[in-house]
């Protein structure tokens, strides 16, 4: 007959050396406790490689603990226990993993397949944990169920097969990395008459093929299809005994074991991350609940952030708009409060005499007032500024039509004047270019020489537009009445070398004034005060977020930790099929992960919804790329960090603690 099974041993030989040996074995649960129970006392034991053994005695007898140490599923606490010559007691976790994955196929009673995964991923879970490929892995895993008659049923899930159709699945599991040893702990007790002999008859097949094949049971029917039986009574061997002729099966010598990990591979990762989004999918609801502490978290950095970015380039932009390489002069001491328009320190000659000092590049002097102004039978009342010839170099405000008026229309008090673009829309009929027309201006004609170009609104919401300029002289003698300017603005070629220039400024006003009756204002320095009094209010806006996101977080963690809980027994499951410690951690961590990179591209775009609504409502919003990226690398970290404490929880569950989870 042809066998889709990976033979663990050849014919030819004598019978096997021994595969498992006990010395006086002891198992003490809860020692040195007040419950302390001793289950097993002084075993020893001997079975050979391709021999066929039925363990058998009453419940509570000592059985089940036996195969859990036979298994590598528990350790024993005294005594000694070799497996194929090797001293278990010396092995470390992962090679005790190694041992299950490679020696070991388990047939629990109650099947122990995981509901969440199809026949079919069942059986592959040993051979996705020793690194077998894909393909191949799929290959063998859907022959094993052929075989046992379930071809048709490879993407059923276990709710959805028979008791006895799942007891095959859980044979082909122990037989898909080739089962040099089938432990077998009551593999009939929740099946039927007809679906137990099936499963002894398979059972028995394994063993004429060369597998050693341990039966644990209570049913002397049972056992009476071995070819040894021991019998355990009260933790200690009463019997053992040949039957059905013995074990007569010649098997080869077995290779030394060489705990060969083989290390992590990309694979291995791939295998994770799939299993982990299957776990995922199958828990929806509370996937999507922790995706929603997530969503809040990031959404909230997001949109906190592009607030405090938006007030941070507002008040920077409008601060900016006036010139970073600007001194303001204004007149008045330093300590003295009021309207520096009202108080009359500063003159016309005081720019004169700034443009003589080292790295000045112009001063500019101001005054204005409003003023109607009249085109025709229209009139409209703006803000006239009398200014110098220098005033769009240090405005950075370009002319749009026509021409701005010189230092030679200022000398001989030309009463010319260039308009802003809200008061041409205001005055002017459409078609008509203001451009050499006439105004009257507090019913004085002056000549208009050209439009600035559109500046806008400041994030104030004042328009900046609404305006006219005059030659400050002009300005001074027929529109204003007064010679003392409301500012003098002095624009430096070094910006570096800014503060020095203040001091000279300074300087040059305390000689002339002979008083100290001027206030200084450096742009560059308000600027970068400014940018730090935004820079906290960001940081400050997004912790509001960050602690959104850490809740988040604390979510995560809790309900990874319910997860831990409520599958525990699919944690034993797979460390009785070879995962090793590193398997676990990396499957529950990478589903904390996976929550949280889904979470995070959820909370990105709630995030810029929510900013989009505040830019709705006039509120400055700006989200920067790299504030995108710390509020994604946030989500991932989150993961990792709150994953780390119920991944590290799951992957230090002892096997049989696990397995006897409910």
């Amino acid at each position: 007959m042809n066998r889709p099974l990976a033979a663990s041993a050849a014919l030819g030989g004598p019978l096997g050396q021994p595969l498992f040996e006990l010395e006086n074995v002891t198992k003490v649960y809860n020692p040195g406790g007040e419950q302390e129970v001793e289950v097993l006392h002084g075993v020893s034991l001997q079975i050979r490689q391709g021999e066929f053994v039925a363990i058998m005695g009453a419940s509570g007898s000592g059985k089940t603990t036996l195969m859990n140490i036979l298994g590598c599923l528990d350790r024993p606490t005294g005594g000694l226990y070799r497996l194929a010559g090797v001293d278990v007691a010396a092995l470390d976790r992962g090679e005790l993993a190694w041992l299950r994955r490679t020696m070991f196929g388990f047939v629990f009673q109650s099947y122990n397949l995981i509901g969440t995964a199809s026949a079919l991923e069942n059986v592959e879970i040993p051979a996705i944990y020793a690194g077998q490929k894909t393909a191949e892995r799929k290959r063998r895993a859907a022959d094993l169920l052929g075989f046992l008659g379930l071809s048709e049923r490879l993407d059923h899930r276990p709710n959805q097969l028979s008791g006895g159709q799942q007891q095959r699945v859980s044979i082909a599991r122990a037989l898909m990395n080739g089962g040099t040893a089938i432990l077998a702990d009551e593999p009939t007790g929740a099946l039927d008459s007809k679906s137990g002999a099936e499963v002894l008859k398979f059972l028995e097949e394994l063993a004429d093929q060369g597998h050693t094949v341990i039966i644990i049971t209570h049913d002397a029917e049972v056992a009476r299809h071995a070819r040894r039986k021991i019998e355990i009574k009260d933790g200690a061997i009463v019997s053992d005994t040949l039957q059905n002729g013995g074990n007569v099966l010649s098997i080869a010598p077995m290779e030394p074991l060489d705990f060969d990990d083989h290390g992590f591979h990309l694979g291995e990762f791939v295998e994770t991350l799939r299993m982990s989004l299957r776990a995922l999918r199958a828990n929806l609801l509370r996937t999507v609940l922790t995706l929603l502490g997530i969503v809040i978290g990031v959404g909230s950095v997001v949109a906190m952030l592009a607030v405090g970015e938006g007030a941070r380039q507002a008040v920077l932009d409008r601060i900016g708009s006036m010139g970073t390489d600007l001194l303001l002069v204004r007149p008045g001491a330093p300590n003295q409060r009021g309207n520096g328009g009202s108080i009359a320190t500063l003159v016309p000659e005081d720019a004169e005499a700034m443009l003589g000092l080292p790295n000045v590049l112009a001063a500019v002097p101001e005054l204005n007032a409003s003023v109607t102004i009249r085109f025709g039978d229209n009139d409209y009342q703006t803000t006239a500024t009398g200014t110098g010839a220098d005033m769009t170099v240090i405005r950075d405000w370009p002319v749009g039509r026509g021409s701005f008026f010189t230092r030679a229309d200022a000398s001989r008090y030309a009463a010319v004047t260039v308009l802003g673009q809200t008061v041409v829309n205001n005055l002017f009929p459409e078609g008509i270019d203001p451009v050499g027309k006439f105004v009257l201006i507090n019913n004085v004609p002056f000549q208009v020489l050209g439009v600035m170009s559109p500046k806008g609104a400041t994030a104030s919401g004042s328009d900046q537009d609404d305006v006219i300029f005059v030659p400050l002289s002009t300005g001074s003698l027929r529109l204003f009445g007064q010679r003392n300017v409301r500012t003098i603005t002095v624009a430096v070629k070094d910006v570096s070398k800014i503060d020095q220039t203040q001091d000279a400024v300074a300087a040059l006003l305390t000689e002339r004034h002979h008083a100290e009756d001027f206030q200084i204002r450096n742009m560059a320095a308000i600027l970068q005060t400014a940018e730090e009094t935004q820079n906290t209010l960001t940081i400050l806006l997004g912790s509001v977020g960050a602690i959104s996101l850490i809740v988040g977080g604390i979510g995560v963690m809790n309900i990874m930790l319910v997860s831990v809980t409520e599958r525990t027994r699919e944690i034993g499951i797979r460390m009785a099929t070879g995962a090793r410690t590193r398997n676990i951690l990396q499957q529950f961590l990478t589903e904390a992960v996976v929550v949280s990179i889904f979470g995070g591209v959820l909370g990105i775009g709630c995030g810029f919804a929510m900013a989009a609504g505040f830019a709705q409502f006039g509120v400055p919003v700006h989200v920067a790329p790299d504030v995108v990226a710390l509020a994604f690398g946030c989500a991932v970290a989150v993961g990792l960090v709150f994953g780390f404490a119920p991944a590290l929880k799951a992957s230090r569950l002892d096997p049989v603690v696990a397995l006897a989870s409910e």
